[in-house]
This record gives C-alpha cells, sequence and structure tokens, in this order.
C-alpha cells in the first residue's frame, strides 16, 4: 500500500473516531509545528556563537533565531532520551510521570499534550523518532522509528491491523533524516485536513551516536581540522570532586567515558576505527601513536561525523520551510526547534549527555511566529523541558490541565519580560547511575550564575555505590565549569544557601525520595558531608576501584548498574 493511501485511509479513520470534537478553522489559530533532534548540542548550532560556529553553520536553525527568539538558559531536567521526551509530552518532571531512564514510556491516555491539542481542536501527527515504548496512540497519526530505528534504509511503525509494533513500513535506500521529512511533507500535502490547524512533532534520530550521516555529507568537512574546547586536554586540580575523580584521582579512569584512551571500558578512540576507517590513518594502529595525536583523531573523527548529521538536518529543515513558505503557511506556524538533550563534544574529554555540565544540560531552544514572537531575541529566563508542553497550549489556546508542573513561558516570547515570579534555578537529575557512560547519579540546580551539582552516587536500590561528592561551579567567572568552589571559604555563605534552595526546590517539584528509599537514604547520608562523610566517600571510592578492575579483568564490560547492589 502507498503512503499517501495509507494517509488517506487513517484520516478516514480518524474522522470517524473525533467527529464529536469541536472543528477549529485553521485560521482561528496557529499551527504549531515542534522540532526536536536527538542529541543536538547547543553549541553546534552557528546561531548560539559556540567554537563551531564557523566551521559548521546552521543557516536554517538560524533562521528561526534571527526572525524569531533564541533561549540561553534552555535546560532540560534528565540528560538522557526516553525522560526529557516524556517530560515535553506530559508537562512533568521524571518522578512523577514514571520515566526515569531509557525504560521509561507514557502510556495512550497519559500523552497530555496530544490529548489537549485534540481536544482544542488541531489535528496531532507525531512523526520520527518517539522513544517512548508505548504506542503513541493518543495521536490522530504516527509514523515513528521502532527504538532508536535505524540511519540507513529506516522502517517505521503505523497504526494498522496488527498489533502495535506490527504494522511497518521501510524506506529503502533513504537516510532517516531525509525519510522523516518526506513523511512530514506527504502528511502535510495529503494527510492535513486544512480546516483545522495543525500540532506537529517532527522528530529526527540525528544526531545520535553513532554518527551515520547521509553519503553525500562524506566529503563535507573532510580536510577540515575541528576546533577543539580547551578542556579536551587541560583539567584544572580544581575541576570536579572525589565524585568524579576519585581519592587521589584514582577514578579518572572510570568515571565518564572519553573521547581518547582514558576510560578503558569505553572510548571513542576504541569504538570508532572500526565504525568508520576512514576518519583515521590507513591501517591505523593506536600504539603506533602519542596518546595526544589518538585524542585528536578520535575527537575529529566524533565531531565530523556529528557535524555531518547536523549538517543533513538543517538541509532537510530547509525542504520543510520551503514547503511551508510556498503553501502560505510559514507565518501562521509557532515553529519551535530543540534537542531532547544537549551533548558532549569533547569538553573534559567526556562524550555523550547525562552529565549536569552545561553542554549536556543545556538545550537549543528556538521560537519562531511572526505575529506574536518580536524578532532577533536573545532570551537568558531559566526555562526547563517541563514548561514546553504548556507553551505550545497557550500559543494553541488549549486548556492546560492540573497535572503540568511545567509553566507558559509564552508571555516571554511576546514581550521580552520576565515576571516577577518566574522560576530562579532549574532542576537536574540524572537518575542511571553508572550505565552505558559511567555518570554517577546525581542531582543539583542551576542558577543563571551559579550550578550546584550533588553526586550522591547509587542507584535505585542504594547499591554499585561511587563516591559522594558536591560540586559548586561560578558559571560567570568560569563558563566552562573548570574549578570546583565548593570547598572554597569565601563561598561557603553560597553553598549554604544553594543546598537551601536544592532542598526548596526538590519540595517545590515533588521529588520527595519516596519513589526509591533506599537511593533517598545515601542522598540523606552525604547531604551535609561532613569529615565523616569525606573519610566514607574516600573507601567507598577504593572499594569502587577494586571492583571496577575485577570487572574490567573477568571482561565484563556491559554490568547492569542502575539496580542491585
Amino acid at each position: 500500500m502507498s503512503l499517501k493511501l495509507m494517509l488517506k485511509r487513517s484520516c478516514l479513520m480518524i474522522a470517524a473516531m473525533v467527529i464529536s470534537t469541536p472543528i477549529v478553522s485553521a485560521a482561528d489559530r496557529p499551527n504549531v509545528l515542534y522540532i526536536m533532534s536527538d542529541d543536538h548540542a547547543a553549541h553546534a548550532i552557528s546561531a548560539y556563537r559556540g567554537r563551531l560556529a564557523e566551521v559548521a553553520p546552521t543557516p536554517n536553525i538560524d533562521r528561526l533565531a534571527k526572525e524569531g527568539a533564541l533561549f540561553t538558559n534552555a535546560f532540560c531536567t534528565n540528560s538522557i532520551c526516553s525522560p526529557s521526551r516524556a517530560c515535553v509530552l506530559t508537562g512533568q518532571y521524571n518522578h512523577v510521570n514514571g520515566a526515569f531512564d531509557l525504560d521509561g514510556e507514557v502510556k495512550p491516555g497519559k500523552q497530555m499534550l496530544a490529548i489537549q491539542m485534540k481536544a482544542a481542536g488541531y489535528q496531532t501527527a507525531m512523526i520520527g523518532k518517539w522513544h517512548l515504548k508505548a504506542e503513541p496512540a493518543d495521536f490522530d497519526y504516527y509514523c515513528v522509528l521502532p527504538g532508536q530505528g535505524s540511519y540507513h534504509s529506516p522502517a517505521f511503525r503505523v497504526r494498522g491491523d496488527k498489533p502495535w509494533g506490527k504494522n511497518l513500513i521501510k524506506f529503502e535506500g533513504k537516510h532517516s533524516t531525509d525519510a522523516i521529512t518526506d513523511l512530514t511533507l506527504d502528511w502535510l500535502k495529503d494527510g492535513w485536513d486544512q480546516e483545522k490547524p495543525f500540532f506537529l512533532m517532527h522528530h529526527y534520530k540525528a544526531p545520535h551516536d553513532y554518527f551515520d550521516n547521509a553519503p553525500r555529507y562524506e566529503s563535507y568537512l573532510a580536510d577540515v581540522n575541528i576546533p577543539e574546547p580547551e578542556t579536551l586536554w587541560k583539567r584544572d586540580p580544581r575541576f570536579g570532586s572525589i565524585a568524579t575523580r576519585g581519592a587521589n584521582d584514582e577514578l579518572l579512569p572510570h568515571i565518564g567515558t572519553s573521547i581518547g584512551g582514558r576510560n578503558p571500558r569505553r572510548s571513542y578512540l576504541m569504538d570508532l576505527p572500526e565504525l568508520y576507517p576512514n576518519e583515521f590513518p590507513p591501517n591505523f594502529d593506536p600504539k603506533d601513536y602519542t596518546d595526544e595525536e589518538n585524542t585528536r583523531f578520535a575527537y575529529n573523527a566524533y565531531l565530523k561525523k556529528y557535524l555531518r548529521c547536523v549538517k543533513g538536518i538543517d538541509d532537510n529543515l530547509g525542504r520543510l520551510f520551503h514547503h511551508l513558505e510556498a503553501t502560505g503557511q510559514l507565518d501562521n506556524t509557532v515553529i519551535i526547534y530543540t534537542g531532547d538533550q544537549g551533548f558532549m563534544l569533547g569538553e573534559h574529554d567526556y562524550q555523550d549527555k547525562r552529565w549536569m555540565f552545561e553542554e549536556s544540560q543545556r538545550m537549543p531552544f528556538l521560537v519562531r511566529y511572526p505575529q506574536a514572537v518580536p524578532a532577533g531575541q536573545r532570551l537568558d529566563s531559566i526555562i526547563e523541558n517541563v514548561d514546553y508542553g504548556a507553551t505550545m497550549l497557550d500559543f494553541a489556546g488549549a486548556e492546560i490541565p492540573d497535572s503540568v508542573q511545567g509553566r507558559s513561558f509564552r508571555s516571554i516570547l511576546e514581550t521580552g519580560t520576565e515576571p516577577s515570579d518566574w522560576k530562579q534555578e532549574a532542576y537536574y537529575r540524572y537518575w542511571m547511575h553508572m550505565a552505558h557512560h559511567d555518570n554517577p547519579g546525581h542531582m543539583g540546580i542551576r542558577t543563571k550564575t551559579h550550578k550546584l551539582i550533588y553526586y550522591y552516587g547509587c542507584n535505585y536500590d542504594g547499591g554499585y555505590q561511587t563516591p559522594a561528592g558536591w560540586e559548586l561551579y561560578d558559571l560567570v567567572n568560569d563558563p566552562h565549569e573548570t574549578k570546583n568552589l565548593i570547598d572554597s571559604p569565601e563561598h561557603a555563605g553560597l553553598v549554604a544557601e544553594l543546598k537551601t534552595r536544592l532542598a526548596e526546590t526538590r519540595k517545590r517539584v515533588g521529588d520527595d525520595g519516596s519513589h526509591y528509599p533506599k537511593c533517598e537514604e545515601v542522598v540523606q547520608q552525604f547531604w551535609d558531608y561532613d569529615e565523616a562523610d569525606r573519610a566514607e566517600a574516600e573507601q567507598i571510592s577504593h572499594r569502587y576501584l577494586e571492583r571496577r578492575l575485577q570487572e574490567l579483568k573477568a571482561g565484563k564490560r556491559n554490568v547492569k548498574t542502575w539496580s542491585g547492589e
């Protein structure tokens, strides 16, 4: 069956299901187009003016900033795929919506954003990466990748006669970014009932690792040395804490997966030469090169593949924006571009996300809607992904249910002014302790000027402990987070204030520890961090090092760390 015929059949089914839904003319309210890429860091978008802006520009994404608004302080509450998506869809923090980790799901009947948009008379569609396990059944139309999906010749799950997950269509020979854009364009042409405004979630798989770009981009950046972050090479003696370095730095190889060969369990130096041999010298053997040379090889391979995927996104958005412009819908559509979190692009010799460090916690967030959002704004208000849903509902004139913990920032976009009672801290919690990329469990708050991170260092059951520790960074004077000020005597008052604010924020968002009591016992045990706590953290560091070395010796490289002892 052709895709166009499937779309038409789907529309007939939708009409039968929602015949009692009030019809809202498309002219009465704006369309809402929510575009989200996977792991697209803000500093890989040239509008954010980072180190990659000149070498890898993103003109189509930048257009949204030029003709609309860009947030510099947009943050995820948990820098990992499924939990972040659940926050957007429900408007709730993960301890409320239940999507703590990569097993997270939002079941039909709970997919708040789709439900409320439909109730307001919108036609709803979800196209691309879903990654929330349960069927996106509350959307009128969906066509989503299974799990992570494939970069090449991707299959998509659609609604059909078979059970959820069994109705598939496949795009042989296509790259996923191209296929997702094609699907959206087809839906806009043949699936959208133009008597209604649309709410469309358009989600790319790219640039999630491993970074398989479309073949046409293989020459892009091939002869360019990618600018490097200084922290790839240098660690200030005050960077991190016992939680991320271990006692006397004994855990430096084992906390946080690496670009170069620092981490013996998982590094891009280990993974990328086999995946992308053309990015390395012929017959590459790291033993033939210095540590610095190997790190530089791996870094350039990593960034080039990543940025080629970003280039594919930007080019495809050009296609999408052109269609909206040609059909007269561009200026009648609230267009949002974001990522599901940030991504470490070599900073501190870290890969992936999960960290509360800026590059991972910060999300890109750009909005274009010329009828209400003045062009060229750079806004520094703190917003979180739990606020995104409320904001979209507000623009749509839809009801924001009481279950939503987030708050609309529509007025900030329209006036450029932050309400006097707006939040002054973003809350963060990463629960999936030491899973996949060796990141300890941690929580914290991020204000406009400072960041307080508490690594409590245990899993859901209070087990697989790594040393607890606290970190404080001055983001004004140390924007790259290189100097931990937690033990600085002149900052003692600030530490006490921020700890109090962290405790108050936990209460405000409902993270009371009742979800995983054994974990909360450890959180409370090291909260005050007196001399006895510091001594115990050192002993935990020694015990963990012994455990990790035994795992490596036994060839256990994928231990389940997030539960059990």
